[in-house]
């Protein structure tokens, strides 16, 4: 469980979000949920510190973030840049998809999904790190 600041504050809106997710987040949530996608175990609407994240696969630092268009405006990006410099300092991969990508080509979005996270999977195991693939 994450200690930094924030984290409990974020609680009540990550209950809220899981609640009612984008159609993009659902879509994304079906093919992962319950360890469909390479055995890898994801938690959706996580929070790390002050930030809540879509999707995170602990076992390979792994964060999957589904934009929408808030993401696009000149404040979305200075917040996202902010964020996605935080969380890497804690050690995690963010890999960031658009909604229209998930829900017009989520095959496209699997098959480069696939292959980022086999990356990933390849790096802990030689690091010795636990995966569902050990």
């Amino acid at each position: 469980m994450e200690k930094q600041f924030g984290f409990r504050k974020t609680i009540p809106i990550r209950r809220q979000f899981r609640k009612d997710p984008t159609q993009a987040e659902k879509l994304f949530w079906a093919q992962v949920s319950n360890r469909k996608f390479l055995g890898l175990k994801f938690i959706r609407q996580h929070g790390i510190g002050p930030y809540i994240v879509d999707f995170c696969c602990r076992a390979l630092n792994l964060i999957i973030e589904i934009d929408g268009d808030s993401h696009f405006t000149k404040a979305g990006i200075a917040s996202d840049l902010n964020r996605t410099e935080y969380l890497e300092t804690l050690g995690y991969k963010i890999i960031r998809y658009n909604n229209d990508d998930v829900l017009n080509n989520i095959d496209g979005v699997f098959e480069d999904l696939k292959i980022k996270a086999q990356d990933l999977l390849l790096v802990s195991s030689l690091k010795g790190g636990e995966t569902a693939a050990n």
